[in-house]
């Protein structure tokens, strides 16, 4: 096990109505004013921006609007927020939605916290953000964990770049997770969220290091739940506890948990980045699942011990000693299926991608040629074309 520095700050206000203490919670930090960040009409029409609002009326907490939050939140938007946090002079920031508006608000906490730096010099690595305005959350979606993470993902529309960074910075004060206020998410976004929860912890599952046994086992059981509770909740949208396994499996996938220990990098995310990135109506969890299974049978064969171990303890496949590589395959087949089952593509060509832009995307993902991503197997732009290329099968 490698050496690793764990700290998860976040408060996590966990159950049913939990909504309604916003405003006593943002008085006991001794906030003043807060942006009011979410997406579209659904917190409108739910009624929960109302409750929120009266919750910090009540509190005496003075407010201020912006909604409108994009899936594949944008630069223009995050600008925007500065702009108005800076004239507005907000302490304080609340999302009120998924991962795209908790990204969002992150880095308008980020540009707002430090005016003389361009806010996407962080997402390039130019420069790292030394102050912020807190950020606090009211979760309506289980799929990002970023309510738990210090991870923000943001797309320059412009450019057609999508691109994240970790920061102490992201990390949110609190974080109010009612899984009631997921029953109204539709199939299809259950089924992205569903994907994107199993992906954080596979992601970190099938990274390279090796004698990580406990971690192995906490994953493992977290995607075993995971699965269980997605097919629950697939046929069942308002089983309150297959979306509180949800709800709780999100958080703990993405705050560092399921890859204590271990070294990896999120090469299927870092693919996926440019899918999202350069057609904007794909969904992140979508795109993650059309590329998994393509990329597990790339890399597999330098480590098929490692996908066999998965495929028996996730998938109850019968080990094959003889030949371990069957029992991998068997797995990543299992997976596959499953995303299937919930409606998800597992392909580019289900997602209208032209096989003629891989190239592009090859070249965004390697950075312009700026770097490659470690793995079990490492991944250049040659290597990034042919698992593009193997997730568009011809039918």
């Amino acid at each position: 096990m490698k050496n690793f520095d764990m700290s998860i700050p976040t408060r996590i206000i966990f159950g049913k109505g939990e909504e309604k203490r916003a405003g006593q919670l943002i008085r006991e930090y001794g906030f003043q004013k807060v942006l009011l960040h979410y997406g579209g009409g659904s917190v409108v029409k739910s009624g929960l921006l109302g409750q929120v609002k009266a919750s910090l009326e009540e509190a005496g907490i003075a407010y201020v609007e912006l909604g409108g939050v994009q899936a594949n939140p944008i630069l223009g938007m995050v600008r925007k927020g500065i702009k108005l946090c800076l004239t507005e002079q907000v302490d304080m920031i609340l999302a009120i939605g998924g991962g795209s508006v908790l990204d969002s608000s992150k880095a308008i906490g980020d540009g707002a916290g430090n005016p003389d730096v361009d806010v996407w010099d962080y997402f390039t690595g130019k420069a790292k953000p030394v102050n912020h305005i807190p950020v606090g959350a009211i979760l309506t979606l289980a799929a990002s964990g970023s309510e738990m993470s210090q991870s923000a993902v943001i797309t320059n529309e412009e450019e057609g770049l999508k691109r994240g960074f970790n920061s102490p910075t992201h990390q949110p004060l609190f974080s109010i997770c009612n899984p009631e206020l997921t029953f109204t998410v539709n199939k299809f976004q259950t089924g992205c969220g569903t994907v994107d929860i199993m992906m954080h912890t596979l992601e970190r599952y099938f990274g390279w290091s090796k004698d990580s046994g406990i971690t192995d086992r906490i994953a493992e059981g977290l995607l075993k739940a995971v699965i269980e509770a997605g097919r629950i909740a697939d046929q069942n949208p308002e089983d309150y506890e297959a979306r509180a396994a949800l709800m709780w499996a999100g958080s703990l996938s993405h705050n560092g948990l399921t890859g204590l220990g271990r070294e990896f990098m999120m090469q299927v995310h870092q693919l996926e980045h440019e899918l999202s990135g350069m057609y904007p109506r794909i969904a992140h969890g979508a795109g993650l699942s059309a590329l998994w299974a393509s990329w597990a049978r790339y890399v597999c064969p330098a480590w098929p011990e490692r996908f066999a171990q998965y495929a028996v303890r996730v998938w109850n496949v019968e080990m094959n000693f003889e030949a371990p590589v069957e029992t991998a395959l068997a797995g990543i087949r299992a997976t596959e299926a499953f995303f299937q089952s919930l409606g998800m593509p597992v392909s580019l060509e289900e997602l209208e991608v032209e096989p003629e832009r891989f190239e592009e995307m090859a070249e965004k993902c390697t950075n312009f040629g700026k770097r490659t991503l470690p793995g079990i197997c490492e991944l250049d732009k040659k290597e990034m074309i042919e698992i593009y290329q193997m997730a568009y099968p011809r039918r």
